[in-house]
């Protein structure tokens, strides 16, 4: 956001400061109110004070400040965002927000453009808040200090394209998962029936309660420069263990076999899995709720998949 300039209202009088045209659609203004108790004692409930004009996206604006409300808000501050042009051709839809200058969680461009823009024009140019903050709030607050605060009005102008901009979705599982086929950066190694695996200790950590005692706790030293043996295990298991806690996805079978044997050997593999699963402390039940478990383990062996489920939920009951 750029900077709009600054407004000073003192003992009530009429603001003084700077104004600063911005070209661009977005910017912010400064309302600082100095005396408050003479201008709160002074100014009648429905009587406001106006900042100084300032320029945003072509267009004048200013800030509409009731040191007692406006009419049916005499407990409350009440400020308005007023487009002071007149004879506007088009509409303007802008996303805006009053907050007191240390709220910064309030100033932070993408919270502004995530707001719901309101429709300003010639015809109904001031759009704000009633009751910005009771006054008794304020008074007792940390924004007010030596009898002073500040206001920040931050504003967008939206254009048809900024309205129809989607934010992409989030890609950090595949960048996970690329992590996982690439092996860069991986920091501890295994070995399972005689394989190597390679991996990333704060991923393992961050799934399995089990991995995160092992690599952060107690037992961190001897995991630190050496290779860690995993008994009782398939390395095939293995692998598929790895993959699902970096892609929360189960692998697919490659077994050459006829239907019959190739199905009981899915299923032994499935059960081994899924031990391996609870060994670990890995929820299975969310991949279930995903509906992979299902759909991926039902394409495995249809008939033992109901029985698999029911145990594990009976052991994490």
């Amino acid at each position: 956001m750029s900077f709009a300039g600054i407004s000073l209202i003192s003992d009530g009088k009429a603001a003084i400061g700077q104004s600063i045209d911005v070209a661009t659609a977005s910017g912010y203004h400064l309302l600082v109110v100095n005396g408050y108790s003479r201008i709160n004692a002074t100014t009648p409930n429905g009587m406001k004070i106006l900042s100084l004009a300032f320029m945003v996206g072509g267009h004048r604006w200013c800030i509409w400040f009731y040191p007692n409300g406006d009419r049916g808000s005499a407990d409350s501050i009440s400020l308005f965002l007023h487009l002071i042009d007149e004879n506007v051709a088009e509409v303007l839809k802008v996303q805006y927000e009053f907050s007191f200058i240390d709220e910064l969680q309030y100033q932070d461009s993408a919270f502004i453009r995530a707001r719901k823009p309101d429709i300003f024009s010639s015809s109904k140019p001031s759009w704000g808040y009633k009751s910005f903050t009771k006054r008794d709030v304020l008074e007792k607050s940390k924004h007010l200090k030596d009898d002073c605060f500040t206001i920040r009005c931050d504003l967008s102008i939206a254009t048809t394209i900024d309205l129809f901009i989607k934010v992409p979705p989030s890609g950090i599982q595949q960048d996970i998962s690329d992590l996982f086929l690439s092996k860069e950066g991986t920091d501890v190694r295994f070995m399972v029936s005689g394989e190597k695996f390679a991996a990333h200790r704060c991923v393992l950590a961050a799934r399995s309660a089990v991995f995160k005692t092992e690599l952060f706790g107690p037992m961190k030293e001897s995991t630190v420069a050496s290779v860690i043996d995993v008994e009782d295990m398939e390395a095939k298991v293995f692998s598929a263990l790895l993959e699902f806690i970096y892609t929360d996805t189960l692998p697919d079978m490659e077994i050459d076999m006829g239907e019959e044997e190739g199905g009981a050997q899915e299923a032994l593999f499935l059960q081994h899995l899924l031990a391996a699963a609870d060994r670990q402390q890995l929820r299975w039940q969310k991949v279930m709720a995903m509906g992979d478990l299902d759909s991926q383990a039902t394409r495995w062996c249809p008939s033992v998949v109901e029985d698999i489920i029911a145990e594990l939920s009976l052991n994490d009951d």
